[in-house]
């Protein structure tokens, strides 16, 4: 499948999923994620990049997820966008952090403690597909890429829905995933 024809297909799914729903489903994920193995994940990493949800686009709700990584001590880590740059600038979420819409209803913070990418260990990635081999569709403007092509993570993706057989035209700016969660599954790749 095209990565246009995923887009399309996928976030008309997303579209006719129920509030309700997305919010069991947001549930389910952070609950697999706490299966994952081996043990040493959690103990071995400590920065842990989350994307804060964007609603308007349906996304799964990362709350969850975020009060697992806190309830772990963990150092979150969210995201800025540089729309002149294409990149994206991370920092620490702190109980000062203040998060603010931008123009895209992307929730990010306004300021803060800047963090290097080579700091992070893990980093939770939007998707809207992905296909059995680890490979992604996000919504196209490479943000994500261009910052993990920065950093040696492990890179997991978040989907409410199971994986597509292929995406036949990734080119090699394409960064795959290592693991991908969804409601029922923990997919390695």
């Amino acid at each position: 499948m095209l990565k246009t024809e995923a887009r399309r297909k996928f976030k008309s799914k997303r579209i006719a999923l129920s509030n309700d729903k997305i919010e069991e489903q947001s549930i389910a994920i952070a609950n697999q994620l706490l299966k994952l193995k081996p043990e040493s994940f959690w103990k071995n990493n400590l920065y842990f990049h989350l994307f804060l949800s964007i609603q308007e686009q349906r996304e799964i709700n990362t709350e969850h997820i975020l009060n697992i990584l806190f309830a772990k001590d963990k150092e979150i880590v969210v995201s800025k966008s540089d729309f002149e740059k294409g990149e994206m600038i991370n920092y620490l979420l702190t109980e000062n952090t203040r998060i603010k819409k931008n123009q895209y209803n992307i929730p990010e913070p306004i300021d803060g403690i800047e963090v290097p990418h080579n700091k992070i260990d893990v980093v939770f990635i939007p998707l809207l597909a992905y296909d059995t081999s680890g490979n992604r569709v996000g919504y196209g403007k490479g943000f994500y890429d261009r910052f993990l092509e920065k950093t040696d993570c492990i890179k997991i993706g978040l989907s409410l829905f199971e994986p597509i057989e292929n995406i036949s035209d990734t080119v090699s700016t394409d960064i795959a995933l290592n693991y991908c969660i969804t409601p029922k599954n923990i997919y390695s790749f």
